[in-house]
């Protein structure tokens, strides 16, 4: 078995549905919300045949306090309350293919992820339509790929985050293979239950899903692209924290020195190992 966590403002809330209509399996959900909105979700979750008739997702609400968003903290709650062996990592904005549940399972036995250290790592795309004829194959999504309908994931904007997935090559991948860890590389993937959390320090838009895959790396995560799986981000209004990012340099610069304190904190515990994330920021 294995459990998503998700994390969301309100705001999200019309995509829970979908996803729960894309996956069957477990699914551990943390909600960012205010006494109101909580009393909200709750209408809306008794309101809906779909949320009604699964008996597998758990809602785990942390309530708003202070300007940011606590994205790795909403994280962090979801992943503690995953109550299956391994968990799939992924965000509200994105629809899972149909059937990644069960080739997840099946990944699980074939690639022997219980004596390994493994991060099966989900190839990421998006869509700029809020109408999409979801696609029920590789081959599908491929000929949307070519057409235009679909884009590898943030292809337009922060290429470096998925580049390593190497996009060509899962193209016309048939078996898993391996990928090395390159400065902000960002991958949704599957782990164990007991992988590391991620680092509350960052909140807000910028770095929070890089310093995990990093911290993977350091603890010698084998990152491996599952050669027949993608799930499709889906469109929406850009987050009050990355028009922060974008608009506010003092932001900027309290995200830089952040970068820098959790670096030092990677070479203090894994020493000369961590010399590669000094470099590889320096030189990005």
């Amino acid at each position: 078995m294995r459990s998503p966590y998700l994390s969301f403002p309100l705001c999200r809330l019309q995509m829970l549905e979908a996803i729960c209509k894309h996956w069957e399996g477990p699914i551990s959900l943390a909600l960012y919300l205010s006494d109101a909105e909580a009393q909200q979700f709750l209408r809306y979750a008794q309101g809906s045949e779909v949320l009604m008739g699964r008996g597998n997702v758990g809602y785990h609400v942390v309530y708003k306090e202070g300007q940011f968003y606590p994205v790795n903290l909403l994280r962090n709650v979801a992943m503690q309350q995953v109550n299956t062996n391994y968990m799939f990592l992924s965000d509200i904005d994105f629809l899972p293919m149909y059937g990644l549940y069960e080739y997840l399972r099946k990944s699980v036995v074939q690639l022997d992820m219980a004596n390994t250290k493994k991060a099966l790592v989900v190839p990421a795309f998006e869509t700029l339509r809020y109408r999409l004829s979801f696609p029920k194959s590789k081959a599908e999504l491929l000929s949307q790929l070519d057409m235009g309908t679909l884009f590898t994931f943030r292809y337009h904007v922060w290429t470096k985050g998925h580049a390593p997935t190497n996009f060509a090559k899962w193209r016309t991948a048939t078996t898993p293979y391996k990928v090395l860890w390159e400065a902000d590389f960002e991958p949704y993937v599957m782990v164990k239950r007991d992988s590391p959390e991620y680092d509350r320090r960052f909140v807000g838009f910028g770095w929070n899903k890089v310093a995990h895959i990093m911290e993977l790396d350091a603890q010698e995560y084998e990152f491996v692209v599952l050669p027949n799986a993608y799930m499709i981000h889906m469109p929406h209004a850009p987050s009050f924290d990355i028009t922060k990012f974008r608009s506010n340099k003092q932001y900027r610069v309290c995200l830089k020195t952040l970068k820098e304190e959790f670096q030092q904190n990677m070479s203090r515990r894994f020493g000369f190992a961590a010399l590669k994330y000094m470099t590889a920021e320096n030189n990005s």
